[in-house]
């Protein structure tokens, strides 16, 4: 009986510390999105909306729209895609470039609205990230196809955004 008695025990305090750990663990969890919002707090922006056009977005938008294409001259038609190792990661790079400035134009005072603006840059961020998984993929007709919606995003911020140049 008395071992019965000890195993009751022992059995209700692992129990009694199963909830203990349940409980600890999911007020730890609350805690974590607080320390990313101190994380994200802390960044100061220092681009402004058109520095980040014309240094980052412009720029690497420019490599995924001629990373793939057709030349079609009097004398001969040139079929251009990346071939290389080297060539796919440029375009890859300026892929994770158009994700990134989607987000550093969502940072801080940036956000015009947040509403469209906030739309149009998680559009670019989209277009980007379509651009990047068919790098990923070595798909030159889906890095051809992500320039669609790349152009689409710009231009649908730009008609509503853009002021002056």
């Amino acid at each position: 009986m008395r071992i019965i008695h000890w195993l009751f025990v022992l059995s209700v305090a692992l129990f009694v510390s199963g909830i203990g750990l349940v409980i600890a663990s999911a007020r730890a969890a609350r805690r974590a999105p607080a320390a990313a919002d101190t994380a994200a707090a802390s960044l100061t922006p220092v681009a402004s909306v058109k520095q980040i056009m014309k240094g980052i977005t412009g720029p690497a938008a420019t490599v995924v729209y001629n990373a793939v294409g057709t030349i079609v001259t009097s004398k001969v038609t040139e079929e251009r895609a990346p071939r290389t190792d080297e060539e796919w990661e440029a375009v890859g790079n300026a892929a994770a470039a158009i994700i990134e400035s989607g987000n550093l134009l969502m940072m801080g005072t940036r956000a015009v609205d947040q509403a469209d603006w906030i739309k149009e840059s998680r559009a670019l961020i989209e277009a980007g990230t379509e651009a990047l998984r068919a790098v990923q993929s070595r798909s030159a007709d889906g890095v051809f196809a992500a320039g669609e919606p790349l152009n689409l995003s710009c231009d649908n911020c730009h008609r509503k955004y853009q002021r002056g140049s």
